[in-house]
């Protein structure tokens, strides 16, 4: 399985370097310089043959890391393109967005660093892409039933893609303007370009999908109505209520949500115009909350040309290496410089918001701060440890609690579990017959392979339901908990 001495000839991790600074922040380009072939191969050589790949386990689509691994290493692009797209429709995204659980897991890593799995992944997928070999595949015949898939994001797609390829006629619903739900407006173009989005509809519409944008369910059309025109309905409508911070001055101008800082960019950056844009251009910005979608605010906020960017975490500074009660294979967390903090800024741990301080206009323009303690395993603002931080615009980025509820609930009936993710069966059937639930819809807040992996089961599941049997592989349950990879 690749050169069966590579991990013991190459010791050392190489990844494409990022374009300086300096350049990178003057545009939305990807950060990443193009990789280099000899490289990529080098380091898929390094892939062992460890006799239980236990990256299979860290992967939630259960992708065939080995086999594309050997592949590569051998020069084989086009097959092992085909392996990777065994299990996984979007690899081109993963690639590029997915925290690459599958490295924390990889065997190598016991006391080597871990195979740059994520990066050989989306090497083949360009490659793949370069050279034309990624086409549509139709299906061979049409079964006459019709579905319905409510969200863009990657749980739809890909549950639009297994399903429209079964041979349904599968039509997606999306609420924005345009295709692709957090892939489109959520992702900042310096860690996707939308280019890559844009290829991967082509394909999907060529395969026979029928996508239609500006239609939002239980407004557009009821979803009775819905379920009335097709045979099955999937909800992938993803978890988009932002979690709130409920202190004195969070009704200040200057105070929003992520989301809504994020969406307004991307809008911008694909030439749209927006009124009234939120944008950090010569402000002291602040943003709370120390995720991913924290890391896409500090990096379009250093674009905008923001005065300065601090960033605000609750919780301690995670350790720099893996810590003891996160051992291999579990994906442990620790201390990440993502691209966007390289860039600038200031990140604060154990910092708790206390309060947005205003102007007389009724503007934000500052923070008050305290230290985080801990009492009774609650994190609580240290009294005496207050202080001020200058903000003119105040992002928060805390994550979200689930999908938005009222319309499921009045029109649908659906019921939500404790965590407010939508109720379902292992086969991701809802309450309401012949509708499904896939991704952070159901799941809780989660990775975009575990969105992929849904959006294959819950269509093996569709395809069952309507026709009494199904081919299409199902990776994964909602009641399947992979070690170390609880949703957040």
């Amino acid at each position: 399985m690749a050169d069966p001495k590579g991990f013991l000839k190459v010791t050392e991790r190489e990844l494409p370097p990022r374009r300086p600074v300096p350049v990178r922040i003057m545009d939305w380009k990807e950060v990443y310089e193009p990789g280099d072939s000899a490289v990529i191969r080098r380091q898929a050589g390094r892939c062992m043959d460890c006799g239980i790949p236990f990256c299979h386990q860290g992967c939630p689509l259960g992708n065939l890391i080995p086999e594309w691994n050997d592949l590569t290493w051998r020069g084989e692009g086009r097959a092992a393109s085909e392996r990777l797209h065994a299990t996984n429709n979007f690899p081109e995204f993963t690639g590029r967005l997915c925290p690459a659980p599958c490295e924390s897991s990889c065997v190598l890593g016991i006391n080597q660093p871990a195979v740059t799995i994520k990066q050989i992944e989306v090497s083949i997928s360009d490659e793949a892409f370069g050279n034309g070999w990624i086409e549509p595949e139709p299906p061979g015949r049409l079964t006459g039933k019709t579905v319905a898939v409510v969200g863009s994001g990657p749980a739809g797609l890909a549950a639009a893609q297994q399903l429209t390829r079964a041979g349904h006629t599968v039509a997606v619903f999306e609420r924005d303007d345009r295709i692709g739900g957090l892939l489109r407006y959520g992702i900042p173009d310096f860690k996707m370009e939308k280019k890559h989005l844009e290829t991967r509809l082509r394909q999907m519409q060529d395969e026979g999908t029928r996508f239609r944008a500006g239609v939002e369910i239980g407004k557009d059309i009821a979803w009775d109505d819905l379920r009335a025109r097709y045979d099955a309905v999937v909800v992938a409508t993803g978890s988009t209520v932002p979690r709130e911070l409920p202190i004195p001055g969070r009704d200040l101008a200057g105070v929003h949500f992520a989301m809504e800082y994020l969406v307004e960019s991307n809008h911008a950056v694909a030439g749209d115009s927006v009124a009234n844009q939120i944008t950090a251009e010569g402000k002291h910005v602040v943003v709370i909350g120390g995720g991913d979608t924290g890391a896409d605010c500090i990096g379009t906020a250093h674009r905008h040309g923001a005065l300065s960017v601090t960033n605000l975490a609750i919780g301690k500074r995670p350790p720099g290496e893996r810590p003891e009660h996160q051992p291999w294979p579990m994906a442990p967390l620790v201390f990440e410089i993502a691209s966007a903090h390289e860039e600038g800024g200031e990140r604060s741990y154990l910092a708790s918001t206390v309060e947005f301080l205003g102007n007389s206009a009724g503007e934000v323009r500052a923070l008050r701060v305290a230290e985080t303690e801990f009492v009774d395993g609650r994190r609580v603002p240290k009294s005496g440890t207050e202080r001020e931080i200058p903000a003119d615009l105040v992002l928060i980025a805390m994550g979200f609690t689930g999908p938005e509820r009222a319309l499921l609930e009045d029109q649908l009936g659906a019921q939500f579990s404790d965590r407010g993710a939508i109720r379902r069966e292992d086969d991701y059937q809802t309450t309401a017959p012949g509708v499904f639930v896939a991704g952070d819809a159901g799941r809780g807040q989660s990775l975009i392979v575990w969105a992929i992996a849904e959006g294959r089961a819950v269509a093996s599941s569709v395809d069952a339901f309507l026709m009494g049997e199904t081919d299409l592989p199902s990776p994964v349950k909602p009641s399947d908990i992979a070690i170390g990879l609880q949703p957040a």
